[in-house]
């Protein structure tokens, strides 16, 4: 019985570790993606997203201090050029 929970720890600690590695991914592809000048809403919508996160996972994607900074950095640029994007 010991070894079965001991299984289970590891077995578990290791999902997180391979969701940590794959949310790490999805962080740095969002990043990207937004620098290189897509919405975030498109991004979030991409096949690369969704089949690799779950809900609460984007969320905590988006409450990542990198992927807040590139959001700020988009917004000021849009205030800087007047270009909203509301024409697309």
């Amino acid at each position: 019985m010991t070894e079965s929970r001991l299984s289970a720890s590891i077995r578990r600690l290791m999902d997180e570790i391979s969701t940590d590695a794959v949310e790490e991914r999805v962080i740095e592809y969002v990043m990207r993606e937004v620098r290189n000048g897509r919405r975030l809403s498109d991004v979030l919508d991409d096949p690369y997203v969704k089949n690799r996160l779950s809900e609460e996972k984007v969320a905590h994607v988006l409450e990542d201090p990198d992927v807040v900074a590139v959001i700020e950095e988009q917004i000021t640029e849009a205030f800087r050029t007047h270009d909203f994007g509301f024409s697309d």
